[in-house]
């Protein structure tokens, strides 16, 4: 390249990096560069609305300690997940298990709450996508922990027995709303941010916890 070329390339580089640092010089400035260009990026489309880009108390701290490099401090990850713990929904009819068979059809499917979806239409859990969860399962991500023989690790032979109930309300617990247990924790809140229904999550603890689900054999 000729230096005739090259001094007007070098000329534009040499703004361009004071215009950044004369825009970007702060944390701050970039955080509310970053929410403008998304509130600007997204608009509300059928049943996908620009409010699931608003983060809660808890996702904005875990979100603030992710950027910041430095995990929450114990008091605060307790306190999230107390405030966590308190939004568990328990079923009204008290049963916990479900049918293993329709929680495998839900963890095998990625389907909803695209625009393309109709409003009530059920979802699908996507477990698979971060989990083993079935021996005859050869696809599946790695994101999250092997559940395979879950309830067989724990000892459950009869779910409805009174040595499984600690177990199974905990299986309920985690999938309702992870973070009542873990405060940081990527796996969706599927109860709680109405992903899955209530008969919806009892199903897919019955493919956690039922001895003759695939999980458990």
């Amino acid at each position: 390249m000729s230096k005739a070329n090259w001094l007007p390339i070098a000329g534009i580089a040499s703004s361009l990096i004071v215009l950044g640092c004369a825009s970007v010089d702060s944390s701050a400035n970039l955080d509310a560069l970053t929410q403008q260009a998304v509130a600007s990026s997204f608009r509300d489309q059928g049943i996908a609305k620009v409010d699931r880009l608003q983060q809660d108390e808890s996702n904005a701290a875990c979100s603030a300690a992710d950027v910041a490099g430095v995990p929450l401090d114990a008091k605060r990850s307790a306190a999230i997940e107390a405030a966590n713990l308190k939004t568990v929904q328990w079923p009204k009819d008290g049963k916990l298990v479900g049918d293993w068979k329709e929680g495998e059809k839900i963890a095998q499917n990625g389907r909803g709450m695209t625009w393309t979806d109709k409003a009530g239409s059920a979802n699908g859990g996507n477990c698979y996508n971060c989990h083993q969860i079935s021996k005859e399962e050869i696809s599946f991500g790695t994101l999250g922990p092997s559940l395979y023989n879950y309830g067989k690790i724990r000892g459950i032979t009869d779910p409805g027995s009174a040595e499984s109930k600690a177990i199974v309300e905990y299986t309920w617990g985690k999938v309702w709303n992870a973070k009542a247990y873990n405060a940081c924790s990527g796996m969706p809140r599927f109860g709680h941010s109405g992903i899955l229904t209530e008969a919806q999550v009892r199903d897919v603890v019955a493919l956690l916890v039922d001895p003759k689900s695939p999980v458990n054999r």
